[in-house]
């Protein structure tokens, strides 16, 4: 079967470098797709091959209804580039369907497999019917295939490969499996599930503009907030309009995060400890600590000048007798 999705996986392999002639890469951007082992995928790619051979050679093609297709629950990409799509419509609509979309039974109709843009072109010059492989395919191979058609592609978000991670996750039985099936480690698996972390706003913007964080960035900003705790989230009320305006580079965020919190103010661990950080201008001058055993004041040698420590001890001995010893 010609133009069909094997074709496709082939010609996204065709210029991967083989694991043998691999030898890693430099990333300039640590929030780009640097997740991503490329000879892991590359067999990834292989395998999902092999598998898209197997259900095309029993597939059967046909016309059906474009009213009966549902979208494929798995699919990544959040966002369609509207230009390129209205460009394939005219297409379609001059030359006709050059490939095939891929369906599944489901119900009293179908489910799609692959070819989102090309059915959604089809809906945009309203064309009733569409030409279709008929497969027989399961949930597992259905998120499999479609994390696969598109983990390649850079104008895939990590945001939309995270999300696809998550709906495909209940069809694998453990993330090992879900991580060799992508062709990336656990630890890069696990910097995608990072966005699960975030908070609810920065999701919700996340979810009009899903390239605005990267899955390094995103997994750098929760530890900064799991060390924060309430002030990294305030903190980052504050930072996060900068990031979505492009004020501020993502990779800066977490950084900024945990310098704005620690000026912010206290923390309090479990045990009751508070720790209010001084700072003049941008370095750490000390410290306040107040615990059960009461409450302690640090400064660094040499951040004070001897009027401000003479001020400072004018001030204290305002509220309490002071002796020296």
């Amino acid at each position: 079967m010609s133009n069909n999705i094997r074709e496709q996986l082939m010609a996204k392999t065709a210029n991967l470098p083989k694991p043998a002639d691999f030898k890693g890469e430099t990333k300039k951007d640590k929030s780009a797709r640097g997740p991503q082992t490329m000879p892991g995928i590359t067999s990834a790619l292989a395998a999902a091959q092999l598998r898209i051979q197997e259900l095309e050679g029993k597939g059967v093609e046909t016309e059906i209804p474009v009213s009966e297709i549902v979208p494929n629950p798995w699919q990544p990409r959040r966002q369609f580039n509207e230009a390129k799509l209205s460009e394939l419509a005219r297409s379609i609509d001059e030359v006709g369907l050059l490939q095939a979309v891929t369906v599944r039974r489901l119900g009293d109709g179908f489910q799609l497999v692959a070819g989102e843009r090309r059915l959604r072109a089809h809906k945009l010059i309203n064309r009733e019917n569409i030409r279709a492989v008929v497969i027989e395919c399961s949930d597992q191979d259905m998120a499999a295939l479609a994390l696969m058609e598109n983990v390649t592609r850079d104008d895939l978000s990590d945001y939309e490969i995270a999300i696809s991670i998550r709906r495909a996750e209940a069809e694998f039985p453990n993330r090992t499996r879900l991580a060799q099936a992508m062709g990336i480690s656990r630890s890069d698996l696990y910097r995608f599930l990072a966005y699960d972390d975030l908070p609810d706003f920065v999701k919700r913007d996340l979810d009009l503009n899903p390239a605005v964080l990267g899955a390094s960035s995103a997994q750098d900003t929760v530890n900064a907030l799991k060390r924060t705790g309430e002030s990294g989230v305030r903190a980052l009320e504050e930072l996060w309009p900068q990031v979505v305006s492009g004020d501020l580079v993502q990779t800066k965020l977490a950084a900024s995060l945990s310098a704005q919190a620690g000026q912010r103010g206290s923390s309090t661990d479990a045990g009751g400890r508070s720790i209010l950080k001084i700072f003049a201008g941008k370095v750490q001058a000390g410290s306040i600590t107040k615990d059960v055993k009461g409450l302690t004041f640090k400064f660094k040698s040499g951040v004070m000048t001897e009027e401000q420590e003479s001020q400072l001890r004018e001030h204290i001995g305002k509220m309490f007798s002071i002796r020296s010893e």
